[in-house]
């Protein structure tokens, strides 16, 4: 297992909050994202950046970034040579220097309207904000196939160990306080599909108080994962996460959700 050290530089935070972008070829959907992020970070109440982390692109995925330079947010690139989302999220989360630092994927599934419920939460004292696609007052506006909703069910019933209370693992626009995402992600063992489940595993074991809150959502064309031609990798990290969880049982955790709902004004007008 690789692990990540707890980099937290000294002093005081550089901004209040980062947002890590993994990105694997995305040079095709990362602009549009970046920008969007952008516009709605420069109109909130704070000092924000963003993060992409390159992890192995082939394509211009770097050079896109540079490109958006000018976007009025302050925007770094990072590699990451381990492969894997949740190798790339890791590695945006440890070397933070932000007071507040969240995810989300290059497709921007969820709307950057969201960032606004998860500031809200973090300035109320919560160590863990996860967006979620099934609690109550989420709305999914482009439904996954029914294939994938399958295999979502499933995946949610044998992994109910590790989840506990939260009704969405998988959702990825996830934030956290600083201190808590580093000693969430030095340990994270899996960079796959169940990467997302293990932040959750740990935050709970670590008895991190933690905030679900409901999310727009729309399911976006361009996702490799296939529900059973991926089963075996998928068990296989499972597997390793019990391994690794078994020493650590969950705390008591304070755990809420929420059901306000943020609606970005294009769709809330008229």
């Amino acid at each position: 297992m690789e692990r990540l050290r707890k980099a937290a530089p000294p002093g005081a935070a550089a901004c209040d909050l980062e947002l890590v972008i993994p990105a694997y070829n995305e040079e095709l959907r990362l602009a549009p994202t970046v920008l969007a992020l952008a516009e709605h970070l420069r109109g909130m109440p704070l000092t924000a950046s963003l993060r992409v982390v390159d992890n192995g692109s082939s394509d211009r995925t770097a050079e896109c970034v540079d490109r958006l330079a000018a976007s009025g947010i302050p925007i770094t690139v990072t590699g990451c040579s381990r492969r894997g989302k949740g190798a790339a999220v890791a590695r945006g989360m440890v070397t933070t220097r932000a007071r507040w630092v969240g995810f989300c994927d290059a497709d921007l599934a969820t709307p950057a309207a969201a960032v606004d419920d998860a500031v809200a939460r973090l300035r109320d004292g919560w160590e863990v904000v996860v967006g979620s696609r099934r609690c109550a007052g989420a709305r999914i506006r482009v439904r996954q196939s029914a294939l994938r909703r399958l295999g979502g069910a499933g995946f949610r019933l044998v992994t109910r160990r590790f989840s506990g209370p939260v009704e969405d693992t998988q959702c990825g626009f996830k934030f956290f306080e600083a201190r808590a995402a580093r000693r969430i992600f030095a340990d994270v063992t899996t960079t796959g599909f169940v990467f997302d489940l293990e932040v959750i595993a740990r935050a709970r074991a670590l008895g991190l108080s933690l905030s679900e809150f409901p999310v727009v959502w729309s399911d976006q064309e361009g996702s490799s994962f296939r529900p059973f031609a991926d089963g075996r990798r998928v068990a296989g990290e499972l597997w390793r996460l019990h391994r690794a969880m078994h020493r650590f049982p969950p705390r008591v955790v304070h755990h809420a959700t929420a059901t306000a709902i943020a609606v970005p004004a294009a769709e809330g007008a008229g």
